[in-house]
């Protein structure tokens, strides 16, 4: 073998003519050593050949690990998905953004709050570390966001439920289309739990299941039960200040459009006081806002989305909700998450419609430290629902 040294008897021979027979001996030891490769142990030496081949051995190992790597995050790029763009909906061009690890994993349609407040405002989403295991699709609404900037005629125009419901389960179908995948999770919050349940009624097969929070049901009974809720917990908790401006609103319904403002900020100054903050990062604006004027576009949606909402004489979208007229059977499983502390769509009315709801599964989860806006509590709820309740959901359809 080439790695083997040899000792001929002439080169022996010469040895031991010029060094005696010890010498000989000697080298003659050392060639068998080299042969027979002994245990490395303290004290003796390890051939250098054997050396440069663990070597080798160990780069090579280490060339194939890098290699494998290097193929693993070029998969990873080729599946992940990052876009964003307007897609026309009900005759308008509508900004949606789509992100996440991997193009294959299930789909989650967000359908944003306020009206007029759309999660793509916001740099640093809670929802970022979901697109490890979802693909993520956030919709700025007609009237909201940059779908209303792209969009200013929107102005002139009024918003219904009806009209904005058909935008998104076109979305959701050409969602389901771009990304090849048979239904989406529909996800709905306040103002976008009443728009996600018209959603699953008009188009059932487009949605795995529907997970809502910060239900709302119906007009007027949500604000009657809001006003009454917070007008006691001003007074039980001594806030007279607080007290006195939610009853000098009186009951509602309302005809001064201004009245569900000042209504909303007592909410969330008593709210503030039993629950779990939401860290202030998560409300730092994304770059395309960065600008005043950008930001002023924004708001401009924010105003009029209000206004349409409420109504300048309570005659808005508001008006015309009434969840439990479409019916209590729902074709897809119904997950509600309410906050014990929310002041807004107070949770024994939640509570009420969920316990009508007839659906093949159907579950109600009451958070202690949580009012109406989003706080870890609430995510880390959301997120275990998705993986617990609707994942499971997945995995069925498909055997």
């Amino acid at each position: 073998m080439r790695n083997s040294p040899r000792v001929h008897l002439a080169s022996c021979r010469a040895f031991f003519l010029a060094s005696g027979l010890a010498s000989c001996l000697a080298l003659l030891s050392v060639t068998a050593s080299a042969r027979s490769p002994q245990p490395v142990g303290p004290g003796s030496i390890e051939c250098p050949q054997a050396q440069k081949e663990q070597k080798e051995q160990k780069e090579q190992k280490e060339q194939k690990e890098q290699k494998e790597q290097k193929e693993h995050n070029a998969q990873k790029n080729r599946r992940s998905i990052d876009e964003e763009g307007f897609v026309k909906l009900g005759g308008i061009e509508q900004w949606v953004t789509i992100k996440g690890d991997d193009c294959a994993n299930p789909v989650i349609l967000f359908v944003h709050g306020g009206p007029g407040n759309p999660n793509t405002v916001f740099a640093a989403l809670p929802y970022t570390a979901w697109e490890k295991d979802f693909t993520l699709v956030q919709w700025d609404q007609r009237g909201a966001g940059r779908t209303f900037t792209r969009n200013p005629a929107t102005a002139q125009s009024s918003l219904s439920i009806e009209r904005m419901a058909q935008d998104g389960t076109e979305l959701a179908s050409w969602v389901a289309a771009h990304l090849k995948t048979d239904k989406v999770i529909l996800f709905g919050g306040s103002w976008g739990s009443a728009l996600s349940v018209h959603m699953a009624k008009a188009r059932p097969e487009l949605f795995v299941a529907y997970v809502g929070t910060g239900q709302l049901v119906a007009h007027p009974e949500n604000g009657i039960a809001a006003w009454r809720k917070a007008l006691a917990q001003a007074r039980a908790g001594g806030d007279t200040q607080t007290a006195d401006a939610i009853a000098a609103l009186g009951e509602p319904p309302w005809t001064n459009p201004r009245n569900a403002g000042i209504f909303t900020r007592a909410a969330r100054t008593l709210e503030a006081k039993t629950t779990m903050p939401a860290p202030k990062a998560w409300w730092g604006l994304a770059t395309f806002y960065a600008t005043p004027e950008m930001l002023a576009h924004y708001e401009a949606g924010e105003d009029y989305s209000w206004i349409q909402f409420v109504g300048m004489k309570g005659n808005g979208m508001q008006s015309t909700l009434d969840l439990p007229k479409l019916g209590f059977d729902f074709k897809i499983p119904v997950f509600l998450i309410q906050g014990e502390k929310d002041l807004t769509t107070v949770p024994e009315v939640a509570r009420r419609y969920f316990d009508a709801i007839r659906a093949p599964a159907k579950a109600f989860f009451l958070l202690p430290n949580t009012g109406h806006g989003p706080n870890p509590e609430m995510i880390d709820m959301q997120f275990t629902v998705l993986k617990t309740r609707v994942l499971p959901l997945l995995a069925h359809q498909e055997k």
